[in-house]
């Protein structure tokens, strides 16, 4: 099934394993470290045992990462574009040492630099940290954004420049359900959710959807909110789930919606009983 949550790591990487334990999830989504802090992380030999000999013992069949929020690949300050780029080459080599296929990134934010000069910095930050991490095998993931500000990718077209600008098999994408539908995909209905998938089909590619992001969400079609809200509870309501829970059955979906009252469980619940033979 490949459906999971996104993870924590409080008290070490190998702890998410006991959280997707007790859901019974095959699949789940961690940050290698503390996102909110540039501060970078070396997996040391015996913490890389740990997690990698958990993971062997445990019942998950695939594992990712988010990168830091802090990263924006499109910035116009030097200072930041060099550490953004210095943070996904290293949040890549962790990937790697822990047996991870892949990371999930926002593109980035182009403020004063406007979308297609933004863009041309993501490729050339990509480039350069694909280069840095050649012996691996992590493939970066661009997620869709909700469009907020000025965030680069809440169009498939801007997936798909950056994705042919880079010309690599190891940048591929993550679709996010609220992030597509506050940035004007409405997938509502049947009709709605075949057209987006056809629209994405054709302007990123199918076979480069590597991961989906299961979220409902607070704002309205074309709000640019970027809110997630628990499944069935928010404006895009239960038929886009039902659609990709039968769909994408064999691509790692993950749950991120808020955590409180147990409702991964309930969100978990809810998407298992969409699952058709």
């Amino acid at each position: 099934m490949l459906l999971g949550v996104h993870c924590s790591i409080k008290g070490g990487l190998h702890n998410a394993f006991h959280e997707a334990e007790s859901l019974g999830i095959d699949t789940f989504q961690v940050f290698t470290k503390n996102q909110r802090q540039w501060k970078e992380k070396i997996i040391d030999t015996e913490e890389k045992s740990t997690f990698l000999n958990t993971y062997k013992t445990s019942h998950v069949k695939m594992i990712f990462s988010h990168a830091s929020y802090l990263i924006n690949l499109a910035s116009n300050d030097d200072t930041l574009w060099e550490r953004s780029t210095k943070a996904l080459i290293g949040e890549v080599q962790r990937c790697h040492d822990l047996g991870l296929e892949f990371t999930i990134l926002h593109p980035g934010s182009a403020k004063e630099l406007g979308e297609q000069k933004g863009i041309k910095k993501i490729i050339t930050a990509l480039k350069t940290t694909l280069h840095a991490t050649k012996n691996s095998t992590v493939k970066i993931l661009l997620e869709n954004t909700a469009g907020q500000g000025t965030s680069i990718g809440y169009r498939f077209e801007h997936l798909k420049q950056i994705m042919d600008g880079v010309d690599s098999s190891s940048i591929g994408m993550c679709f996010d359900t609220c992030h597509a539908f506050a940035a004007g995909y409405d997938m509502r209905t049947k009709c709605g959710f075949e057209e987006t998938m056809e629209a994405l089909d054709n302007i990123v590619g199918l076979k480069n959807l590597h991961a989906i992001h299961m979220n409902d969400s607070k704002g309205e079609l074309c709000s640019n909110l970027d809110r997630h809200e628990h499944i069935g509870k928010g404006t895009l309501g239960l038929e886009p789930f039902r659609q990709i829970m039968n769909r994408f059955k064999h691509i790692p979906k993950v749950i991120e919606t808020p955590k409180k009252d147990n409702m991964d469980a309930v969100n978990l619940e809810v998407l298992r009983k969409f699952v058709t033979i």
